[in-house]
């Protein structure tokens, strides 16, 4: 079965320019692009519709470790991840972010990764990925052009994150953790003015 139908051909080369190929649509937007769904402007819009119509179905899982192998799966249904993320919009406007703001986010993909995205959408905040594969200072470059003001960090980035001061923090103003902050991360931290939770305590703001 396709899912791609041809709606225009494809043309020879001509006047020493470049053959074109053929164009493809999905099939479901053969005749023109299918209109936008009623009261889904936003990705914000995305999320809440899915949780208002799926609201008991799974949306994250995590598998438990077990002896240190891989064990089954633990799962948050929409209502469950959507309770979270209000919980993280309304500590993060509690640090005096408004619509507008920015927050990075650093870290490989999870749960808390998903969980900060949404918060940042459903307030409008811009999220910004923040990344080292070019150097710590290419994450101290982000921040600053970006003027990221909060950051959610895994916890095993904490020390990278911290390579990117004291330039960052004439921006980064608060970082949250994925898990756990040390007290002397948070000393650390402290001393450049710049205020760190972990994942519960900044839920419990």
């Amino acid at each position: 079965e396709r899912f791609i139908v041809e709606v225009e051909p494809g043309k020879p080369a001509s006047d020493g320019g470049p053959s074109i190929g053929p164009v493809y649509r999905s099939v479901f937007a053969k005749d023109g692009f299918p209109k936008p769904t009623p009261g889904i402007d936003s990705c914000w819009d995305i999320f809440r519709c899915a949780v208002e119509k799926y609201p008991n179905n799974r949306m994250l899982g995590r598998r438990e470790i077990e002896s240190g192998k891989p064990g089954r799966y633990m799962w948050e249904t929409y209502r469950e991840v959507y309770e979270v993320v209000l919980k993280v919009g309304n500590s993060i406007r509690s640090c005096g972010l408004e619509k507008g703001g920015r927050c990075g986010i650093y870290g490989a993909n999870s749960r808390e990764w998903i969980v900060s995205m949404e918060a940042c959408n459903a307030h409008g905040l811009y999220c910004v990925p923040l990344y080292d594969t070019l150097g710590a200072g290419a994450v101290e470059f982000i921040i600053c052009h970006a003027e990221v003001e909060i950051a959610f960090v895994e916890d095993k980035k904490i020390s990278e994150l911290l390579k990117a001061f004291p330039g960052a923090g004439k921006y980064l103003t608060t970082i949250i953790s994925f898990g756990e902050v040390t007290s002397r991360q948070k000393e650390e931290f402290e001393g450049f003015e710049v205020a760190i939770y972990s994942w519960n305590e900044f839920l419990s703001l």
